[in-house]
């Protein structure tokens, strides 16, 4: 196989929109222009000379696809030349990224301070998973940044984050809470899904690693699960590599494959999706069943000056909490037409669902009325239809509210 012309030049001085055509591109002897698909578990060998040579890491090529395939290697250096980043391995989810990045670089003993506002599973393992192999974990208000520098320990290693939060959009001081971090000797874990690549850069800000949920806005079409984490050489080489390589949760070919091909298409459809999610937000801030709208992009965002400062647009999400709690909340997502109910998000259709009952159902009431998930809230994802037909059709939900 061979790397692509535009691959082998300096792909670095491309904009965005064509590092997610062209970077990472393998062509087989056949010279096939839309990227292959390598269905393979395994791979044969000239000698066993060059096996052996493969294993110690002696030769470049691949071994077997729970280690390395065609597809996921394209995956992977696509996204390291979107993201900027040294390296990158994919994983079979988003919370397998997440948990092995998490996981795997710590020990009984460590400690780790994480943002209280997160994905509900995000939570369960910082919370209940960490603790059964002995590492602590501190639960910090993650906009105060007096609370993270109190939480940290001397044997704190990782500080973990969502910005924009999941799912009231908060949207957290990336380069302060690196600083901080790093101050204390620990490295800090960004999860960018709301933001996406597109409209924000973690590593640049400060950040060790990100990771990402490929199944939202990079699929972006609801077909398929993946993850990844990114980072520098030594990060994945010392931490990650082996972890994924002995316990397994790879991303299959196909998914890589599939991935690659929303790539291609990611910045057109969250531009897209980000324009739709601004004119949703501005149609219903005054709405009068509504009492609370946030949106990353608008002036009334309780960080909107720290939004401008690190994003670059705002998000394809909007959170709004309906009057009358769960009942109106419930009658107006069984109201809606367009906008379907699903845990989903980053989607070409918009999607709707209440975190109260969904995705963050396992917190306490108390834990979800700390982090303003009321009964009445809503998490909006924009689609690709045309926004007034969004518009006319959570108008007409919300009468019925």
């Amino acid at each position: 196989m061979s790397e692509s012309t535009a691959s082998a030049a300096s792909i670095a001085r491309y904009r965005p929109e064509t590092r997610l055509v062209h970077s990472g591109t393998l062509r087989s002897q056949f010279g096939e222009t839309s990227e292959a698909l390598f269905l393979t578990q395994g791979f044969v060998y000239d000698t066993a000379e060059q096996c052996e040579a493969r294993f110690k890491g002696e030769d470049p090529g691949f071994l077997y696809s729970r280690f390395s395939n065609p597809n996921v290697s394209m995956f992977e250096r696509r996204m390291i030349e979107l993201e900027g980043a040294e390296a990158a391995r994919a994983t079979a989810t988003g919370m397998a990224a997440v948990t092995t990045a998490v996981l795997a670089p710590l020990k009984a003993g460590d400690h780790v301070v994480a943002a209280k506002a997160m994905f509900g599973s995000c939570r369960y393992v910082v919370e209940d998973l960490l603790p059964r192999y002995g590492i602590q974990s501190t639960l910090v208000d993650g906009l105060d940044l007096e609370q993270w520098r109190k939480a940290m320990r001397p044997n704190t290693k990782t500080c973990f984050l969502e910005s924009p939060t999941n799912p009231t959009l908060d949207v957290l001081d990336i380069s302060a809470i690196a600083e901080i971090a790093h101050q204390g000797g620990a490295r800090l874990i960004v999860d960018n899904v709301f933001a996406t690549p597109i409209w924000q850069s973690p590593l640049t800000l400060g950040a060790d690693v990100v990771v990402y949920s490929a199944t939202k806005h990079i699929d972006g079409q609801g077909r398929c699960l993946g993850g990844i984490i990114l980072s520098s050489e030594a990060f994945i080489a010392e931490h990650i590599h082996t972890f994924l390589r002995q316990t397994g949760p790879s991303m299959s070919p196909f998914n890589a494959w599939v991935l690659l091909k929303g790539l291609e298409t990611l910045a057109i459809r969250v531009r897209a999706q980000t324009e739709t999610a601004a004119a949703v937000a501005d149609a219903l801030a005054q709405h009068p069943k509504i009492s609370r709208l946030i949106y990353p992009g608008r002036a009334d965002h309780p960080q909107a000056a720290l939004v401008k400062k690190q994003m670059r647009a705002g998000s394809t999400l909007v959170g709004f909490e309906v009057k009358g709690g769960k009942a109106a909340a419930f009658r107006c997502l069984n109201a809606l037409k367009l906008a379907r109910i699903s845990n989903n998000l980053g989607d070409a259709k918009s999607l709707v669902t209440h975190p109260s009952t969904t995705t963050h159902q396992r917190l306490t009431p108390e834990a979800r009325a700390e982090l303003g998930i009321s009964e009445g809230f809503i998490r909006f994802s924009a689609g690709l239809e045309h926004p007034d037909d969004l518009i006319e059709d959570l108008h007409e939900a919300l009468a019925k509210a």
